[in-house]
């Protein structure tokens, strides 16, 4: 609790005192008491801990995810919003390993409201707390919807909102893909309560295990979901590492202009797959300096023909490298064709205008403002002010003036944290004064062999 921001600790204190005051409201309700069948909610409440206690985690920091809200539904259709509630209390006796106490008070609290708020929403849409009857189908569909659409979005609300409070969620930080695929999964999961609960006229307490197998294979499914997602997350990581690796005063690099290029692909509103893609190529962009000598990328003073041909190859040597990294998808052409120039002055294959594919014409904005903005060995990161004035000094010719006047719209809401000044490299680090073929205001000179 203590490790908590001020505003987190307020936050975790009135979601706690919220859960108490429904618990107290619960348990003093003469009419749910006398009502309640205790074995149903019994088997009910340990369905919910046996889930909880295995969780799938998420690509989110201190985030994880459990099929346990199957039991909560179940419970508002068998023994309503009370006990909805008190099922969902059972999250603080999860026997997860290493999960802290404040987190399971926290999973308890925000459980207890969504069951109630869940079994609410039944009742309001017209269900009838009990045991389903044949003839309550297909009429339950509709109230019992309204529960999973209240249950999902108070506990994807309350959720967020503490990740927000202590610093483990940013905007940038979650694919709107994933977010999308994810609450589709969590709705989809949902109707294994409904499952249970119509099981339970025949088969009784026996449902919910027959409902066990399925439920672990959909957890089992979202977890491999994730497990991939974190895999080419590490992947590209790698790919990053070792490219920065080759130039000491580009560490971070890609990181960045990933996050730039994001920008500007929100606020043209592509889809939620391509940006993502446009997120990886940002990351990749320059995966080709690889195949490029680290002498040449480090080279003091102006590179001959030659070697400025070597330069002019990372794209393509890029391309080569990741070509058989499937799920890329449309990132490749960004990572091809960065930098392209609008008036056709570009390389690798001189494209101009409309010509250069969008994804290029994005990175390659994000590219320049980024390196202008950052520490190089030959100067000083520059101020942002003085890096978008560049950029519109040169849109037109080298960048797309679209995706520049997007790029200033979005840096204007979202703002941007330049990189740190980098520190001095130790004595094992050879320091060089090689220009930034990146950089707009400082072109690579090339002297002729001849």
């Amino acid at each position: 609790m203590r490790e908590l921001p001020w505003p987190a600790r307020i936050y975790f204190v009135a979601i706690i005192g919220a859960a108490v005051y429904l618990l107290a409201h619960c348990i003093l309700a003469p009419e749910w008491t006398a009502d309640i069948h205790w074995p149903t909610l019994l088997v009910l409440g340990l369905l919910f801990l046996v889930c909880e206690s295995v969780p799938t985690l998420l690509n989110v920091p201190q985030a994880a995810v459990s099929v346990s809200y199957s039991a909560a539904l179940a419970a508002v259709v068998l023994v309503g919003a009370e006990g909805a509630a008190l099922v969902g209390l059972m999250a603080v006796l999860s026997v997860r390993p290493g999960l802290a106490v404040v987190k399971r008070l926290f999973n308890g609290a925000q459980f207890v409201i969504c069951g109630y708020a869940a079994g609410r929403a039944f009742e309001l849409a017209g269900g009838v707390p009990g045991l389903p009857k044949i003839t309550d189908f297909p009429g339950i569909l509709v109230p019992y919807g309204a529960a999973t659409a209240a249950f999902v979005a108070i506990n994807v609300a309350l959720t967020a909102m503490i990740l927000l409070l202590v610093g483990g969620l940013g905007r940038h930080q979650v694919a709107l893909r994933g977010m999308i695929q994810f609450l589709g999964s969590y709705v989809g999961y949902a109707t294994f309560g409904l499952l249970i609960a119509g099981l339970w006229a025949t088969v009784e307490s026996i449902s919910t295990v027959l409902v066990l197998l399925p439920l672990f294979v959909a957890r089992w499914a979202l977890g491999h979901y994730h497990a991939e997602q974190r895999s080419y997350d590490a992947t590209i990581a790698a790919l990053c590492q070792a490219v920065e690796t080759k130039d000491y005063y580009t560490r971070g690099h890609c990181t960045r202009v990933s996050a730039a290029s994001g920008m500007i692909a929100e606020e043209i509103g592509m889809g939620a797959e391509r940006l993502q893609a446009i997120r990886y190529a940002g990351m990749l962009h320059d995966v080709g300096k690889l195949g490029v000598p680290t002498k040449v990328l480090q080279k003091d003073g102006d590179l001959t023909e030659e070697e400025y041909a070597a330069i002019q190859l990372h794209p393509m040597r890029g391309l080569e490298i990741v070509r058989g990294i499937d799920f890329l998808d449309e990132a490749f052409a960004g990572i091809m064709h960065h930098h392209e120039r609008v008036d056709g002055k570009g390389y690798p294959m001189g494209l101009a205008g409309p010509e250069i594919p969008e994804f290029a014409r994005i990175i390659a904005v994000a590219d320049a403002f980024d390196s202008m903005t950052s520490d190089r060995a030959y100067r000083k990161a520059k101020p942002i002010d003085v890096a978008v004035g560049e950029l519109l000094k040169n849109a037109g010719t080298q960048f797309d003036p679209i995706m520049v006047s997007t790029f200033i719209k979005a840096l204007s809401r979202d703002g941007w944290n330049p990189p740190q000044t980098a520190p001095a490299p130790s004595d094992d680090v050879v320091e060089t004064t090689a220009k930034d073929h990146d950089d707009p205001t400082m072109p690579i000179q090339v002297v002729s062999e001849r």
